[in-house]
């Protein structure tokens, strides 16, 4: 108990922090640059910022940053390019409040990457693409990816935090058992003689990535379902690094962040991409987006953040899990450090889980509208998306929500629950 006359002392921190809040600063700045060097052509990205929708009281903004590296041609990537954002959009309610529309974003991007990939797949093209594609509202950063570029962010605080799976059939057990459960083959190159050769890859079609969009060449169990992570930064901002696997397979997240240190946006992804080409020459595609995350007032790159302990086994550690109390008290402001705070992260490749009613925006999908492609659906004839599922866990087979039976017959066939054949959708 303070006698009378004495004062308690508040970390200068925890002022900065009530100055801020007084303030309201509700959306950071943003700067970004992006660096590439090319070997096929078959890198794209995607930058839209100061993208607005209108909310009841006024109006909101968002920015959204893709990478799509294609591969046995570019015409997976250019579609994906020119269609995912708005596949996304679609799936999205009209006139949700900021932290509902958050809230939404992870359903509506597995939505929109299946529709695009469904559509995609209707053009008879083989071609294929990995996607990373970040949305950023606010200090709310939402990352979906499928195949092996990735997303690291570097907080202000110095943490790396990974925000994107890898898809690589070499690194993920997960992933191969779903795909030879599915009737997919899992083995390297037959070089002749019993010897094996490069990487684990699915056949037929030969690929090393478990999850992408197109490849309709390869079977329906490559899926287009995204890992998706969303997290809330702290006023303090942070840096997102956004590269194709021409960057990771020269550079760890660490290097990358080190080698840019300091940098604005634009000379950091450039020093990035020359790092990771200049030892071995340029072999594949090489792209790089960075973006910085801010105050407003600030418009120098931040400072070198504190020294940070090294290792992988750190980075998950170190999210702050979402939490219902107050943020308000002083006391916790003393002991709490100010680090990410991790929203939503799911990363099955099942359509049950990822469109579950259940997850936070309850009212998401109109009863007589399909949850992937948006097509109205007459009374009757929708077919529930926990419709034949194993999972004892899972809605009750007449709940919601619903599949048009094209996008049905979609699902079925990423769980190898229809035969694989031309690349288009069977009917029995």
């Amino acid at each position: 108990m303070l006698s009378k006359g004495e004062h308690q002392t508040v970390p200068l921190s925890v002022l900065l922090k009530r100055e801020l809040a007084n303030e309201k600063i509700e959306s950071p700045e943003l700067s970004h640059g992006q660096a590439s060097q090319s070997k096929k052509g078959e890198d794209f990205t995607f930058v839209k910022t100061e993208c607005q929708r209108v909310l009841g009281d006024g109006v909101a903004t968002y920015s959204v940053f893709g990478l799509f590296d294609g591969h046995n041609g570019s015409a997976a990537a250019i579609y994906s390019k020119e269609n995912l954002l708005q596949n996304v959009l679609s799936a999205i309610p009209p006139d949700l409040s900021r932290d509902e529309w958050a809230a939404a974003l992870p359903r509506a991007l597995v939505a929109g990457f299946v529709k695009t990939d469904k559509d995609f797949q209707e053009k008879a093209k083989t071609s294929g693409t990995t996607v990373t594609f970040v949305i950023i509202e606010g200090w709310v950063v939402t990352v979906a990816s499928v195949g092996d570029s990735r997303c690291i962010l570097e907080s202000a605080e110095g943490g790396i935090y990974y925000l994107s799976a890898d898809h690589r059939l070499d690194c993920n057990e997960e992933e191969r058992e779903r795909i030879t459960a599915c009737g997919g083959e899992v083995g390297r190159l037959n070089a002749g003689g019993g010897t094996e050769i490069g990487p684990l890859r699915c056949w037929p079609g030969g690929l090393c990535l478990s999850r992408s969009i197109g490849d309709m060449d390869v079977g329906e169990y490559i899926v287009p379902v995204p890992y998706v992570k969303q997290v809330k930064l702290t006023s303090a901002g942070g840096r997102l690094v956004i590269a194709s696997d021409g960057v990771w397979d020269a550079l760890s997240a660490e290097s990358a962040i080190e080698c840019s240190r300091g940098m604005p946006a634009d000379a950091a992804a450039s020093q990035i991409v020359k790092d990771a080409v200049q030892p071995k020459g340029i072999r594949d595609d090489t792209t790089c987006i960075v973006v910085d995350i801010q105050l407003p007032e600030k418009s120098n790159p931040p400072p070198p953040p504190p020294p940070k302990r090294s290792g992988k086994g750190v980075f998950k550690s170190m999210f702050r899990k979402k939490t219902s109390e107050s943020s308000s008290n002083i006391q916790k402001d003393f002991c709490e450090p100010d680090v990410v705070e991790e929203l939503f992260e799911e990363g099955s490749a099942s359509l049950s889980d990822r469109l579950d009613a259940k997850y936070p925006v309850c009212n998401m999908f109109k009863l007589f509208i399909c949850a992937v492609c948006q097509v109205e659906i007459k009374p009757g004839q929708g077919v529930s998306i926990h419709a034949g599922s194993s999972n004892t866990r899972s809605s009750r087979p007449w709940d919601g929500p619903f599949l048009c039976s094209s996008c049905q017959e979609k699902k079925e066939a990423m769980e190898g629950r229809r035969p694989f054949g031309d690349g288009r959708y069977s009917s029995e």
